[in-house]
């Protein structure tokens, strides 16, 4: 009798256990009616995150009222998984702050979701885990793919910053000038002894006479500019601008031979300009002057264009006319001689001797030039740091031997070199740009697009730099902005992720990149072109390149349906 009823309630409570799980059973069982929309269709890399968007239909008096279900993305991949946040759902009757799904009509539930990206990951699937619970029973559903992953075709970004050069400003030719004047009395073109003797036209001789002797000083030409005073009528002040123009001629011709100056015979040495009424001169006088109704005299200038309008209406204003005439007019009875020259610097060859053997012997212009003589990184590192030896406070030598010491690898010395820099010359676009290319190389994305900001304008360095950072965000249609016209191979990547893929294949093509990288792209645009020819002989051009290569097309999504191909097989493995 014991027995017989243990055997009883033993069926009772297992019938009662069937009967509370039921409706769990039964959502399980119709787990295939729930449908999935996921967007991307194939995930992708972006930002260096893997975002998700799923819509899953819910079909009507699907959902128990009693029932809460836990469903949660989970990305599989070889090696690992990587959960998404959950998203719980509730029945009707479910007391809770969840989404509720209707019994009787169902639902479509959006759910967005993020995780890091991991290169791991690169062949990967999107399932879905679901636990329905009912009081304090549960059930796991069956975990149902719903996409596959991941495309990380922004992660092939080369990232190698671009660095800029604090430019020397070395000038093998520099021009010289000496100016000078001789002044004459009212209405005379008469070369007085006092003129001639006078510190200026004294100073002009040296000039000359120095120059000619000095065989890296070429002498040019002699500017003799002759004015006459604007007083007077415009005819008389034409034929005297034009005697004193003649005349300060013959005094310099004069002075040249005396001197030796042979470049007195070359008539083309001699550039001649005559001004009439000299106008302009007694504006700048007048400007510069303390006169009492100076700025009645300057409003007559602005109002009449007529010469002789003005000298009447300047003659009108008798309290200033008199000391126009005793301390303006003089200075514009002139002739004026400006002297040009050009001194030829030391040659390429001297520079570059003298960086070796002699550095003291170069100025900082010359030294910094000096250092784009040579061809090797180490010998132009030598000259940086000779001029940052030697001109301790320029901030280029520190800034030019970082820039050498980054694209020798070497980035905590360079870093340190920038600093030295930024200290030496603060808010330098040049120095910021430096920085930032440091701490892009890094993988401090964050830090690099600050100071790439505070770099704007230092040069298109900076904005193939902002170019890579936007990639490496995700912000493809901004890449190609900042890329522009530049044929490299990041703005060719720039456009094969915003969707320009000819534009890309021209870029890749003009640019006549000759990289692995370059020829993977083009395998990739193949591959989304569907021509297996572009890709097999891209692909086979880049793992020739580089051996690495053929791991990397292995594990790309981008080349899915050729995975089982055996030309595919035959070069990646």
């Amino acid at each position: 009798m014991k027995r017989t009823f243990s055997v009883v309630t033993t069926l009772a409570l297992a019938g009662l256990v069937v009967a509370s799980c039921s409706p769990l059973n039964k959502m399980k069982k119709r787990a295939g009616e729930l449908k999935y929309n996921v967007t991307p269709e194939v995930l992708e890399e972006k930002g260096e995150m893997v975002d998700v968007k799923i819509d899953v239909t819910i079909p009507p008096k699907f959902f128990n009222k009693n029932v809460t279900i836990v469903a949660t993305p989970v990305l599989k991949y070889e090696g690992g998984e990587k959960a998404f946040e959950a998203k719980t759902l509730q029945g009707e009757n479910v007391q809770g702050n969840n989404t509720v799904v209707p019994y009787e009509t169902g639902k479509t539930i959006s759910y967005t979701g993020k995780v890091p990206y991991e290169d791991a990951m690169r062949i990967s699937e999107l399932v879905v885990k679901v636990q329905a619970a009912k009081g304090v029973k549960s059930v796991d559903f069956d975990p149902v793919k719903i996409a596959d992953g991941i495309v990380a075709t922004a992660t092939l970004v080369n990232n190698e910053p671009a660095v800029v050069l604090g430019k020397d400003a070395f000038e093998r030719i520099t021009p010289e000038q000496n100016e000078s004047a001789i002044y004459y009395l009212i209405n005379s073109a008469q070369v007085r002894n006092n003129q001639v003797k006078s510190e200026e036209i004294q100073a002009m001789e040296k000039f000359l006479k120095d120059a000619k002797a000095d065989e890296n000083v070429k002498l040019k030409n002699v500017e003799i500019q002759s004015y006459a005073s604007p007083d007077g009528t415009y005819n008389w002040n034409d034929r005297l601008a034009n005697k004193r123009e003649g005349s300060a001629t013959d005094f310099l011709k004069k002075n040249m031979k005396k001197n030796k100056v042979e470049e007195y015979k070359d008539l083309d040495f001699f550039k001649k300009y005559v001004v009439a009424e000299d106008w302009e001169g007694f504006k700048k006088a007048m400007e510069a002057s303390s006169i009492r109704d100076k700025e009645l005299i300057l409003r007559v200038l602005s109002m009449h264009s007529d010469p002789e309008v003005r000298e009447r209406e300047i003659k009108n204003i008798a309290s200033a006319y008199s000391v126009i005439a005793d301390q303006i007019l003089p200075k514009l009875r002139r002739s004026k001689f400006v002297v040009n020259a050009e001194r030829i610097g030391k040659s390429d060859e001297e520079i570059r001797t003298l960086a070796k053997s002699n550095p003291s012997e170069l100025n900082v212009e010359e030294l910094l030039y000096a250092a784009t003589l040579f061809d090797n990184n180490t010998d132009k590192l030598a000259v940086y740091e000779t001029a940052m030896s030697q001109y301790p406070n320029d901030w280029r030598g520190f800034n030019d031997a970082g820039m050498i010491l980054f694209e020798m690898g070497k980035v905590a010395q360079a870093k340190a070199d920038f600093e030295k820099a930024n200290a030496l010359s603060s808010n330098n676009k040049i120095v910021k740009n430096n920085l930032g290319a440091v701490e892009l190389k890094n993988g401090n994305v964050k830090e690099a697009e600050v100071l790439f900001g505070a770099a704007t304008g230092a040069g298109n360095e900076v904005n193939y730099n902002k170019g890579i950072v936007a990639i490496i965000k995700g912000n493809y249609k901004d890449a190609v902005n900042y890329f522009g016209k530049c044929d490299c191979v990041n703005a060719a990547l720039a456009n094969l992720l915003a969707g320009n893929t000819s534009v890309a294949m021209k870029k890749l093509e003009d640019g006549k990149d000759n990289s692995a990288l370059a020829s993977y792209l083009k395998a990739v645009i193949g591959a989304r072109n569907n021509d297996s020819t572009v890709v097999f002989s891209n692909l086979k051009d880049a793992c020739g390149k580089d051996a690495s290569m053929k791991k990397l097309a292995a594990t790309d999504i981008e080349f899915v349906k050729y995975f089982e191909n055996p030309d595919f097989k035959a070069i990646v493995q």
